[in-house]
């Protein structure tokens, strides 16, 4: 890794993900910029600025979470639900460099909030799942969490350290009061003598490794993170340069990544019973399906074979 802070034609700017190691401390981190894709999510439905400021951090957990998968048919899924709160579903997903998020919430309990809600105001009692699922061994792998702390990426931490021993700090900026959306966000990880993969039952905070990283990647300031003249190679530079060696590798690159198609639900409608499809269909035949990732709505005819 080369220094200097002006992005290069090879490095990476938005809708990307970088993955760094840092070999000598037993670390790995990932630092993710969104820019046009965030913005394609955000204006597919009117969301208010408290919501799209969530929404705008649980996509770049999400990013961040989904650069850890090793199967590229796998699926990363977010989700912060509750029962009590003012937002009763959170939802993202990532799957081969796809994003998609949205959120349900009441737009008048929302209101009486103000400007600035808290997480708790927003959610009560929630909790975070994260689950991993691997297409090419079919197994699923989920962490549930409570939504303490005051941010989405509080929660991510905690699971980290409850559900998988593994120390992780992430910092989160967002930006969404202007025309064009940016947010962005960087995660460090320790993994004890690189037992990646492996029982990590000595893994803890205090690790000497971890506190000198923690120190480092917490140093990291919100306008360094949206700052688009600032490569993320040479963020990752400014923060351990001087460690031995880093190694980076960009990601994939990010993209929206709604899979709603007409023939998606045909084959979902297909499976109800034909009473149950009737009591669905309007006065021509046709179902309307709203695809509430996107916004559009399909309008299905089971019998139509187009």
């Amino acid at each position: 890794m080369t220094k200097g802070d002006e992005a290069g034609p090879d490095e990476t700017g938005f809708d990307r993900t970088l993955l760094f190691t840092v070999a000598d401390r037993d670390a790995r981190g990932r630092v993710v910029r969104l820019g046009p894709v965030l913005d394609t999510v955000l204006t597919a439905h009117a969301y208010p600025a408290p919501i799209r400021n969530l929404l705008a951090e649980a996509l770049v957990l999400t990013a961040i979470l989904g650069s850890l998968l090793k199967d590229d048919l796998g699926q990363l899924t977010l989700q912060a639900q509750t029962q009590d709160g003012v937002i009763d579903l959170l939802v993202c997903d990532y799957r081969g460099g796809e994003l998609r998020g949205y959120v349900r919430h009441d737009r008048a309990r929302l209101d009486e909030l103000g400007p600035n809600p808290s997480l708790h105001a927003l959610f009560g009692d929630g909790y975070l799942a994260v689950t991993f699922d691997l297409a090419t061994t079919d197994q699923r792998y989920q962490g549930i969490v409570p939504l303490a702390g005051d941010t989405l990426a509080a929660a991510v931490e905690s699971y980290f350290f409850q559900s998988e021993q593994v120390p992780t700090l992430i910092r989160v900026a967002v930006d969404c009061s202007g025309e064009n959306a940016m947010a962005a966000g960087l995660m460090l990880q320790h993994l004890p003598e690189g037992e990646e993969g492996r029982e990590r039952l000595h893994a803890r905070l205090d690790h000497p490794e971890w506190e000198h990283l923690a120190i480092m990647g917490g140093s990291i300031r919100r306008d360094e993170l949206l700052d688009p003249a600032l490569s993320m190679e040479a963020l990752v530079w400014r923060l351990f340069h001087e460690e031995r060696e880093v190694r980076v590798d960009q990601g994939p690159p990010l993209t929206r990544g709604c899979r709603c198609t007409a023939d998606y639900y045909r084959q979902v409608l297909s499976r109800f019973a034909p009473a149950d499809r009737a009591d669905m269909a309007d006065d021509n035949g046709a179902i309307m399906v709203d695809c509430a990732f996107c916004s559009r709505v399909f309008d299905i005819v089971l019998d139509d074979p187009a």
